[in-house]
């Protein structure tokens, strides 16, 4: 199971919400760049990064810093967060971008999602962000009332390359993933599915990694507050 450290862009800093607010913010580094390149330092293989001003604006916010973490980080990164249209895929993946994730736009625009996957196989991510088992879009912002297993599932054909599933009422709170849900998730599509959303401990990585069928997990207020050591995990989670 990969563990991939996230790193929300919020204002030009590197920062954690809680359960996705804008207004209840941590600033955690000024300079994101460093702040990745630290990640890579310590071992991780992957990226997670999320522009949260892009995510309520629609477009890239924080094109300044992640342009940074491209140039100096020798890993592959994944972004979300205001991509919403072929024109700004295309241009992060020309800019060196490993994966772009699709979240709001996997709900109002489906096909996009799929004229992305079939252009840029391995390329294109689905972020479904969820709260009571509903999605919620536009920086969770807005709440649908659209199923997460069948968005997931209606993707099943598209030659999407993850699911980004995040539990919006665990993100920040450092109280655990959902696992059960996020491994139910898992099983009931073929693509693969990295969890996100309250990953607090060594022991909720490893309880992910035992379900046998959750691929990734997300972490970032537990990395930044030292509740998680990332060697010890990178170590863990190859065992």
């Amino acid at each position: 199971m990969i563990l991939y450290p996230a790193i929300d862009l919020k204002d030009g800093q590197a920062v954690r919400l809680v359960h996705g607010d804008m207004d209840q913010s941590t600033v955690f580094n000024d300079d994101p760049a460093a702040q990745a390149r630290a990640f890579v330092e310590a071992g991780c293989e992957w990226l997670h990064l999320v522009d949260l001003n892009g995510a309520f604006a629609g477009t890239p916010v924080n094109a300044a810093p992640v342009e940074a973490i491209l140039k100096s980080c020798p890993v592959p990164a994944q972004l979300g967060g205001g991509i919403r249209d072929m024109a700004t895929i295309e241009g992060w993946l020309d800019k060196g971008l490993a994966r772009v994730i699709l979240g709001t736009v996997a709900v109002e625009n489906p096909d996009l999602v799929r004229e992305a996957a079939r252009a840029y196989p391995g390329k294109v991510a689905v972020g479904i962000d969820a709260r009571n088992g509903k999605v919620a879009t536009k920086g969770w912002a807005e709440e649908t009332d659209v199923m997460v297993t069948d968005l997931a599932k209606s993707f099943e054909d598209a030659g999407v390359s993850a699911i980004i599933y995040t539990d919006i009422m665990r993100d920040g709170a450092m109280g655990g993933p959902n696992i059960d849900t996020t491994a139910q998730l898992a099983r009931a599509v073929s693509i693969p599915v990295i969890a996100s959303g309250g990953v607090s401990s060594l022991q909720d990585l490893t309880q992910l990694k035992d379900t046998g069928v959750i691929a990734g997990a997300i972490s970032g207020r537990a990395l930044y507050d030292g509740a998680i050591d990332l060697n010890a995990a990178l170590t863990a989670l190859k065992g």
